[in-house]
């Protein structure tokens, strides 16, 4: 079983070179991150350990995140903005 990663950590990868990301990882990490599926805590995880282009490409649409996890919690996070 993975050891718990503290949430100033998450908070700390949320910090992006991309305003765009910036602005929905950071509220999003506060705000939901501890409500999440352990599973859903892991992939937002490895989320960030991805490259700022590619997460800018799935969450503007411009591209379909190939990893189907990945993909899941994109659509996690893009449905909690939306609301």
């Amino acid at each position: 079983m993975p050891k718990e990663v503290s949430l100033s950590r998450i908070l700390w990868a949320c910090r992006r070179g991309m305003l765009e990301l910036d602005v929905l990882f950071m509220p999003f990490a506060k705000e939901a991150y501890s409500d999440l599926s352990e599973q859903h805590k892991l992939y937002f995880q490895r989320l960030l350990t991805c490259e700022d282009p590619e997460l800018f490409a799935w969450f503007m649409g411009h591209e379909k995140c190939p990893d189907p996890q990945l993909a899941e919690i994109v659509d996690v996070i893009l449905k909690r903005v939306k609301i």
